[in-house]
């Protein structure tokens, strides 16, 4: 099997337009897309916390794949706040990097490598800053972290990226020259391209799409993407 679904989100804390926590319908509406891995940003646990409910950084990874890894951007003893990467496969590998830019917000990368029936594929998730200067440096790091390209890359999330002169696309499409283009914000009325998926050319995009539905949940849609191994990338 070459075939892979990949998707990312923007949950929003699983807060819903109401607004309330409501984690289970965020799970439903993941395993209803059905991706073979997911990222997921803004996962909080402190509202969950607040409402006396579980930790949604385990439920998640058990809910839609089990083999999965989170990072922690920001800790305080109401709880964490962060992003989960999950997927059907095992992890051969896997770790968190600080993205973190002076007097902004923190932020963290995932990067792992998944055993995929085609092969391992290297992931990273990200959710990336508000600031142009900030969103500049942090790709530039998402670069390094790229490596060589050795193997089939993939790197998705919240990019909060919406200008072409020195934005993340133009540095992060030197390498990865396959990627989305659906519009996710804000999920009532889209306008901003701020969640996307990049693909190594090891990797061809076959069909991408978003879900509607999902704006009674976040104010992001989801970046839903169907991606196919090319014959020499497949070991």
């Amino acid at each position: 099997m070459n075939r892979l679904r990949l998707m990312t989100w923007n949950i929003h804390g699983a807060l819903g337009r109401n607004p309330r926590f409501d984690l289970a319908r965020v799970v439903a509406l993941v395993q209803k897309l059905a991706p073979d891995i997911v990222a997921l940003q803004e996962v909080d646990s402190r509202r969950a916390h607040a409402m006396g409910t579980g930790n949604p950084f385990d439920a998640l990874r058990d809910a839609l794949g089990t083999h999965g890894t989170h990072a922690h951007a920001i800790s305080t003893a109401d709880g964490d706040y962060g992003q989960v990467l999950v997927g059907r496969w095992p992890l051969i590998s896997s770790s968190v990097h600080d993205l973190s830019y002076p007097e902004r917000e923190p932020r963290r990368a995932i990067s792992a490598d998944f055993a995929t029936p085609a092969g391992k594929l290297h992931v990273i998730a990200t959710h990336l800053g508000l600031s142009f200067r900030e969103r500049h440096q942090q790709a530039h790091v998402l670069l390094k972290l790229l490596g060589h390209l050795e193997v089939p890359t993939v790197v998705m999330g919240d990019f909060n990226d919406w200008f072409w002169v020195g934005s993340v696309r133009r540095v992060l499409g030197r390498s990865l020259p396959r990627y989305s283009s659906q519009r996710t914000f804000p999920s009532y009325l889209p306008l901003l391209r701020l969640d996307r998926v990049y693909l190594s050319d090891t990797l061809t995009l076959v069909t991408c799409q978003t879900d509607a539905t999902a704006r009674t949940l976040s104010d992001h849609l989801p970046v839903i993407t169907d991606v196919e191994l090319v014959s020499k990338a497949i070991a």
